[in-house]
């Protein structure tokens, strides 16, 4: 049995919620993007400054990285736990999926924290 100490949300229907609403999150994020893009055929580097410039866009986009650190992380820990098991691994499948989890982790938090400095400038 598969024990819940580094699950994101401790249960698998707020797992399968969080997986949910990060990818609507993340595909409307992708959607206005798109729509920007398509919007603006001369855009220059002045009007894309612009748009992130502003606090409206900024919140969204962090939004987007809070969704995107959720959505990669219910991911990254369903698949350890359905790959990285005993049966696969033998006696050292803890130990591999713990650190696994622990890179998985680590390397989405460094990727959140630079999100945030590159959208608030800090």
């Amino acid at each position: 049995m598969v024990t819940n100490v580094t699950n994101f949300s401790r249960s698998g229907l707020y797992d399968w919620m969080a997986q949910r609403v990060s990818a609507v999150v993340l595909a409307a994020y992708f959607l206005f993007l798109l729509g920007y893009l398509v919007a603006s055929p001369g855009l220059t580097f002045s009007d894309w400054h612009g748009l992130f410039s502003q606090n409206w866009m900024r919140i969204f986009s962090l939004l987007g990285i809070v969704a995107l650190s959720v959505h990669a992380w219910v991911g990254m820990w369903t698949i350890s736990t359905d790959y990285l098991t005993p049966m696969a691994l033998g006696k050292a499948a803890t130990t591999v999926r713990f650190l696994f989890q622990a890179v998985c982790g680590i390397a989405m938090f460094a990727f959140f924290v630079w999100g945030v400095q590159i959208l608030w400038g800090i």
